[in-house]
C-alpha cells in the first residue's frame, strides 16, 4: 500500500513542485487546495483533491473527517504544510494566514484523530531578522565575506509581518504532540516564482536597483533543492523534533543574481541603480500608503523595506547536512539558466 502524502498550499509555487515529487517517490498524494485555487500546476490524473478551508475551523474538521472516511478510516502518512501567504494588504492578514491557518489544521488534524507520522511545516529564515548584521572580520581572497551567518541557537528577532506571522507558528507547532520539522528556506527561486521574475522583468527594461550602500550578502535556494530536503527529513529520525535552514550553501553579494539574469537574457543594457536605505523606505512607505488607499498590493511596503535593508542573509545549512544528507544540487548559476528559461518558454519574458 502507498504511503499517504497531503500538500497544503499545492496549487502554489513550492507546494506544487512537492506534488509533482511525491507522485515520482510513489506516495498516494494528495493535494490541499482553496476551493479558488488554480489548478494549473496540478495535472497529474492520480493526484487526489483535498479541498480545506484553513480560517473556518468548524468547517476544516469536518473536511477532514469526510477525507478520512474516503481513505477508510485512515489519516495521511505525512502532512507537508506550505500553505500561507508571502504577501498581503494588512499585516494581519500574515497572522489569519500563516499562524491562525497552522494553528486550525493541527488541531483538526489532531480532532478528528489523523495525526501523521511526519508533519513537515516550511517556515521562513525571515522568523530571525535583521541579526549579526555587525561585520566579525576583514574580507580577504579567500574569504571575502564580512558578517557570521545566522545560527539556529541564534533567538529570533524577526522584522516583517510576515516574519513575525511564521514565528508564531512555529511556536504553536513546537508546543503540540505532534512529530514535526520546520524547514527554514532562505530566498527561493525558479520557475513558477514571481517576485524573482518581477526582478528579470526589470532587469529586461534595463533597470536593475539594489538597496543600500553598505555591503550585503545574500544566500539562495532553487526550489528543488527545497523539496529535496522536504523528502529527506520527513523521514529521517534525527530530524524529528527540530529546525533546519536551507540555502544553496554558498553566500553571493548584491549584484550576482541580477548579473546571472542579465547574462541569460543576452546582456541587454542596463543600468544598476543603488538606493540609499533612507530614501528606500520614503518609496515603500508611500506606496504602502498608496496600496491601503487602492486595496490594491504593490511590489514594495514596509515589510519589503525591511527585507530589501538586511544586510545579512548568510545562514549554517550544516545540521540539515548531518541529519538527513541534505546536499544542495543546484548552483545559482544553474538554477538562474533554468529559471530564465522557463520564463522565457511560458511568455513570461
Amino acid at each position: 500500500m502507498k504511503p499517504t502524502l497531503l500538500v497544503t498550499g499545492a496549487s502554489g509555487f513550492i507546494g506544487s513542485f512537492i506534488v509533482e515529487e511525491g507522485l515520482k517517490q510513489g506516495f498516494d498524494v494528495w493535494a490541499g487546495v482553496r476551493g479558488t485555487s488554480s489548478r494549473r500546476y496540478l495535472q497529474d490524473s492520480r493526484i487526489h483533491f483535498a479541498q480545506l478551508d484553513m480560517q473556518d475551523p468548524a468547517k476544516l474538521r469536518s473536511q477532514l473527517e469526510d477525507y478520512r472516511q474516503k481513505m477508510e478510516g485512515h489519516g495521511w502518512d505525512y502532512v507537508v504544510h506550505a500553505a500561507g501567504a508571502t504577501k498581503c494588504l494588512h499585516h494581519e492578514d500574515f497572522f489569519s494566514a500563516n499562524t491562525e491557518g497552522t494553528k486550525h489544521l493541527i488541531d483538526a488534524l489532531r480532532q478528528a484523530d489523523m495525526i501523521p507520522r511526519r508533519f513537515v511545516f516550511l517556515s521562513s529564515l525571515s522568523i530571525f531578522g535583521a541579526i549579526r548584521e555587525e561585520p566579525v572580520r576583514q574580507p580577504t581572497a579567500d574569504n571575502p565575506w564580512i558578517y557570521s551567518p545566522i545560527l539556529l541557537s541564534d533567538t529570533p528577532r524577526p522584522n516583517t509581518a510576515y516574519g513575525k506571522s511564521k514565528l508564531a507558528a512555529e511556536l504553536y507547532l513546537q508546543g503540540q504532540d505532534i512529530p514535526y520539522t520546520i524547514l527554514r528556506p532562505t530566498g527561493v527561486y525558479g520557475p513558477r516564482e514571481h517576485d524573482y521574475f518581477l526582478m528579470a522583468q526589470s532587469i529586461r527594461q534595463h533597470i536593475d536597483i539594489a538597496a543600500g550602500l553598505s555591503p550585503q550578502e545574500i544566500t539562495f535556494v532553487y526550489v528543488d533543492d527545497v523539496v529535496q530536503a522536504v523528502f529527506k527529513s520527513m523521514k529521517a529520525t534525527e530530524a524529528e523534533g527540530k529546525a533546519y535552514f536551507l540555502s544553496d550553501g554558498e553566500v553571493y553579494n548584491s549584484r550576482r543574481y541580477s548579473d546571472l539574469v542579465q547574462q541569460n537574457l543576452g546582456n541587454p543594457w542596463v543600468l544598476h541603480l543603488k538606493l540609499p536605505l533612507c530614501l528606500l523606505r520614503t518609496v515603500c512607505w508611500l506606496s504602502g500608503k498608496i496600496s491601503h488607499l487602492t486595496g490594491k498590493m504593490n511590489a514594495l511596503n514596509d515589510d519589503k523595506y525591511h527585507i530589501l535593508s538586511q544586510r545579512n542573509w548568510q545562514c549554517d545549512i550544516e545540521p540539515a547536512r548531518a541529519d538527513f544528507g541534505y546536499a544542495p544540487r543546484w548552483s545559482l548559476e544553474q538554477g538562474v539558466e533554468a529559471s530564465i528559461h522557463w520564463y522565457k518558454q511560458e511568455g513570461w519574458l
